[in-house]
């Protein structure tokens, strides 16, 4: 337990380990002198959790009856536990609802219900430590920027179920430009991708890909050895953008692990946002080194309550793990989707637009994702990607 708290405070000071050690987490008053800040505990897993209104004072000055000279500053809101908590995930122990996916909703928690999602509390409580402690507070901007995407489909109409579908919805015109050249398929959207990508020269792309079986909602597989395949595959490396492993709808499996190839082991992303503490741990059983699945599908915010990446931390078994949580700032289809936000292309860029400022002023990472197969007239994430990237320089 020393070791979660110990990293959950040298965590909330960006990292700066020596002063950390003048963090004090104990209800003893005997001790608190010997710190300059303590944090008084009082959290639980199963007790409903205290986010405190931080635009009202929450440090108190605190002096030893015996030694009124002396002072120290104490905050009685369990600022470590409500870390741990979001960053483990421990809420969803306490919380058995999930949606027909198997899926843990911003609907769920309380974070949704709290309306909270629009503001990383976890990176408002480190600038209130540093403050207190009279360092200096993290420069704005982004420590990272990564613009990834899904291959959810290399192409619509380049396999036998697509093109059949094609045809039978009077899009035969369609599917013969698809199957003379890829490049008229309206999923083939790669091209147009890393042009816009190319456009954030700080940022990293991403491209997970699936190594699934192309069943039930994995439909469809793509054959990794067909010209499409290695065409778009050359593609993607000739333009020095990452390959990552995209995980199937039906969880995490050793198998289909081993079909990667060995540079594309370390990075991943569940499709359909399936980041179930089940699935975390066997990341972590597999040696997957850094997680980009952390966000709610069905609302846009800061489902760990940060911004910044951290180590998960098991809730079950109290263990610090090596996996890298990258929080995922917005998914497009969240966004547009009726069943998620439903919001129009003004709606969408205004709130994409607030979270990517709080990610500047707290120094985070800003995570899009961008699928391949929405940037179609039958959407605007074509029109409202480009916006953001405007942002972004």
């Amino acid at each position: 337990m020393d070791e979660i708290i110990n990293y959950i405070k040298t965590w909330l000071l960006y990292g700066n380990a020596d002063e950390a050690h003048h963090i004090g987490y104990t209800d003893d008053e005997r001790q608190w002198l010997n710190y300059k800040l303590v944090i008084v505990p009082n959290g639980h897993l199963g007790k409903d959790i205290v986010m405190p209104d931080l635009s009202a004072p929450i440090v108190e000055q605190w002096s030893a009856d015996d030694m009124p000279d002396r002072t120290v500053s104490v905050i009685r809101t369990d600022l470590i536990y409500n870390t741990f908590f979001f960053i483990s995930r421990a809420e969803e122990l306490i919380c058995n609802k999930r949606d027909e996916h198997g899926r843990f909703l911003a609907a769920y928690s309380i974070l949704g219900k709290r309306n909270r999602l629009m503001v990383p509390m976890l990176d408002e409580y480190a600038r209130l430590l540093i403050k207190t402690l009279g360092l200096p507070l993290p420069p704005s901007g982004f420590s990272h920027i990564f613009l990834t995407h899904d291959v959810d489909t290399i192409a619509l109409y380049r396999h036998l179920r697509g093109a059949v579908g094609g045809f039978l919805r009077g899009e035969w015109r369609q599917v013969l430009r698809s199957w003379r050249d890829i490049d008229n398929d309206p999923a083939y959207t790669f091209p147009w991708l890393i042009e816009q990508d190319k456009r954030v020269p700080l940022a990293e792309s991403i491209f997970f890909v699936k190594h699934s079986f192309g069943k039930g909602y994995d439909y469809p597989q793509y054959n990794h050895h067909s010209h499409d395949a290695r065409q778009l595959r050359q593609f993607l490396e000739w333009n020095r953008a990452i390959i990552g492993w995209h995980s199937s709808y039906y969880g995490v499996g050793s198998i289909e692990h081993r079909t990667k190839r060995r540079d594309e082991l370390s990075i991943h992303r569940s499709h359909y946002l399936n980041c179930s503490i089940q699935n975390m741990r066997k990341l972590v059983e597999l040696g997957v080194t850094d997680d980009f699945t952390m966000g709610f599908a069905d609302k846009a915010g800061f489902r760990l309550q940060t911004s910044r990446a951290v180590l998960w931390i098991d809730p079950e078994r109290m263990q610090l793990t090596e996996l890298v949580l990258h929080p995922l700032t917005v998914m497009d289809v969240t966004l547009s989707n009726a069943n998620y936000m439903n919001l129009s292309e003004d709606e969408a860029y205004y709130c994409c637009q607030r979270l990517i400022d709080k990610v500047r002023q707290h120094n985070g990472e800003l995570c899009l994702l961008w699928h391949n197969s929405n940037i179609n007239p039958r959407t605007y994430h074509r029109s409202l990607y480009p916006q953001l990237l405007s942002l972004l320089n």
